[in-house]
């Protein structure tokens, strides 16, 4: 019979070669995560602003300094694709880590018919949570400024000859842009159309933006 001491270094020497290979293992695993994520250029400094949220709270820039945010532009008649990519909002928002302290702003492209109660109304239809997701509404010059002029979310009037039904109001982009917690716009993301998959490869790319960008100091 072996004396079972006789086989202690092996196995103390056994534990450490698969601890050494478990290190290993995680290092590459890290590094192929590290040379994965993407570059995220800065594409241009979001200017201050004043606006007013659904609770009719002055909204500034500084209220959303420190914190990555994603933001987009509908309007609250729009039968076209606004009420989907409010729910494509929605449910970033559900996908968000609970410890994300990332935002969610939507703007109204037409804010003589999108009071802050109709504002309100629209989130409260879609489930939102007020603490994390922002609508905003205002003066025409403040809404244009911040969203075709900082965050490159345009929208333009339908001519009244050319619209199709009393909800033809605009023509707007359908993307999501984020912005770092420096106020720098830092990318663009399309939410709907052909070959665009939301749940499999959009949603998840901005869950892991947002994620990326609040470790950047």
């Amino acid at each position: 019979m072996s004396d079972p001491s006789s086989r202690l270094p092996q196995t103390l020497w056994l534990g450490v070669f698969l601890l050494a290979g478990f290190l290993a293992l995680a290092y590459l695993l890290s590094l192929a995560e590290f040379k994965q994520q993407h570059k995220w250029p800065v594409i241009g400094a979001v200017a201050d602003f004043t606006l007013t949220n659904q609770d009719g709270n002055v909204t500034t820039l500084a209220n959303l300094t420190n914190h990555v945010w994603v933001a987009d532009i509908i309007f609250t008649r729009c039968a076209g694709p606004c009420p989907v990519i409010t729910g494509h909002m929605k449910s970033l928002e559900d996908a968000l880590p609970k410890t994300s302290n990332a935002k969610l702003v939507t703007l109204t492209t037409d804010p003589d018919f999108d009071t802050l109660v109709m504002m309100k109304q629209y989130g409260e239809r879609f489930g939102a949570d007020f603490s994390r997701w922002t609508f905003l509404t205002g003066a025409k010059s403040e809404i244009g400024a911040l969203g075709a002029g900082s965050l490159k979310l345009s929208a333009v009037p339908v001519p009244a000859a050319e619209q199709t039904n009393a909800a033809d109001l605009f023509i707007h982009t359908t993307i999501f842009v984020i912005v770092d917690k420096h106020a720098q716009l830092r990318g663009s993301f399309e939410t709907v159309g052909d070959g665009v998959d939301w749940t499999n490869a959009v949603q998840p790319r901005i869950v892991a933006a947002v994620r990326q960008l609040e470790r950047e100091p």
